[in-house]
């Protein structure tokens, strides 16, 4: 398998062809709005067939930027491209998060359709986040929380919660736990709630993303849909730890991907697999395949490797090697529930360094209720079991080999499955950990350990 996903990855860079953002209108004094600079050098390139689009050191204002084939996005060292919190400046269109197909703010760095587009270099990309994000006050240090306050927006009336404005608070009174807000309320109105996410490249062909800094995103960070041949390569991603959705890297429904030398500190889960959810995603019938992680670090989010819980067009073919998660809240999370239906298969894990996981070092929670894992609760209450039928998601033939683990202030291993569908053939072998607690599991077949230590 990865060999023929590292032979199929076939980005290219068209090197032949250079403009410089300052050569066709840009100003780099961070307070000139560079949006129709950076159109006219990618609109350029790509009618030509392709070229790389430069971006010089300096401080770059824009609005969203629209990626199209053929060309190359570089950042030059020192490169910072700060994306303008303008509410009219993004359109509302026709999106899809957290599997479901919604109306969202059009992305800040966005593709569709495109085939062999790349962001390469050293600069950074900023998202100013903090202007679109609702902010809780358990999460945020005092300072953060006061400052929020003070700029404005709308503080809930328990005191709990901060939002950037009323229209946000509005919607959100509505969304549940999932960012789906009332159908009926005006968008417009509600449009600080339907931020963007930092990147969304759907529906494309031929991707590289090396080098840069992705940071403070309104939304995910980076967010792949529908996508195939896909490279990311020595990439940092950063999201404050109390950023609510701060996903690092979201790989949904995806087909040929090599996630490499890559780090993510964030405030969600880190690097996560996703191919759609409920009804919506098994009618797409997208898998999520032929994935190769390897050799990444992360220092904070939810998990440090994530599959699901929106997995409902299924996820197989994986391999995740040679990683690091150091203060994440679980190491290796795998998480659906009752209604997803799906099938999560294939998946070889070997060579995982874990320190100071803040719950659990591994775990499967079929009873996934929109809670990071610090918060869950025991297995569920006794009650009726439904018959298992397109609707259950079912994880099975799942191995597990070399994970060492320093510290973990949950369990070793918590498996979870469904009483109508337990959790089968997860096998896990030559690992330590060190944790608070050992191995518990329930609704499982054919787990099996060798060689596995829990001081």
């Amino acid at each position: 398998m990865i060999a023929a996903l590292l032979g199929a990855l076939s980005c290219s860079k068209q090197e032949s062809r250079t403009v410089r953002l300052s050569d066709v209108g840009g100003v780099s004094d961070g307070l000139t709005l560079n949006t129709a600079a950076f159109a006219r050098g990618i609109d350029s390139l790509s009618s030509l067939g392709g070229g790389t689009l430069k971006v010089p050191a300096g401080l770059w204002l824009t609005g969203p930027i629209t990626l199209k084939s053929g060309v190359n996005l570089h950042l030059e060292r020192n490169a910072v491209v700060i994306f303008d919190s303008d509410l009219d400046l993004y359109p509302i269109v026709n999106s899809n998060f957290e599997g479901l197909e919604m109306r969202r703010c059009l992305a800040l760095l966005n593709a569709d359709g495109q085939k062999d587009i790349s962001i390469t270099g050293e600069g950074i990309f900023d998202g100013n986040g903090q202007d679109w994000r609702a902010l809780k006050k358990s999460k945020a240090p005092k300072s953060v929380w006061d400052e929020r306050v003070a700029s404005g927006g709308v503080v809930s009336e328990d005191g709990s919660n901060w939002y950037p404005d009323a229209g946000f608070a509005k919607a959100q009174a509505t969304a549940g736990n999932f960012n789906k807000a009332d159908d009926s309320l005006d968008e417009n109105e509600i449009k600080r709630f339907l931020r963007p996410e930092l990147l969304c490249f759907k529906n494309c062909e031929g991707i590289l993303l090396e080098g840069c800094t992705f940071e403070n995103s309104p939304a995910w960070n980076l967010h792949l849909l529908w996508s195939k041949d896909i490279e990311v390569s020595g990439v940092t991603v950063r999201n404050p730890a109390w950023s609510q959705n701060g996903d690092g890297i979201d790989i949904d429904a995806c087909e040929g991907v090599h996630l490499h030398h890559s780090s993510f500190d964030v405030g969600d889960d880190a690097i996560c697999l996703k191919s759609g959810k409920d009804e919506d995603g098994r009618r797409k019938g997208i898998a999520c395949s032929n994935v190769l992680i390897e050799d990444c670090t992360v220092y904070a989010g939810h998990g440090g490797f994530v599959v699901g819980s929106e997995m409902s067009g299924g996820v197989h073919d994986i391999t995740v090697r040679n990683c690091t998660f150091i203060g994440t809240d679980v190491g290796l999370r795998f998480k659906s529930t009752r209604g997803r239906g799906g099938v999560v298969s294939g998946i070889d894990i070997e060579n995982i360094y874990m320190k100071d996981i803040v719950a659990d070092a591994i775990i499967f929670n079929l009873f996934y209720a929109g809670k990071p894992a610090t918060e869950l609760s025991a297995a569920g209450a006794q009650e009726e079991v439904p018959a298992a039928d397109e609707t259950t998601p079912e994880f099975r033939d799942i191995n597990i080999k070399g994970v060492y683990c320093n510290g973990a202030g949950g369990r070793a291993i918590y498996i979870c499955g469904l009483p109508e569908m337990p959790v089968r053939n997860v096998s896990v072998s030559d690992c330590l950990f060190q944790t608070d607690e050992g191995i518990v599991t329930y609704y499982t077949e054919g787990f099996t350990t060798e060689n596995v230590t829990v001081k």
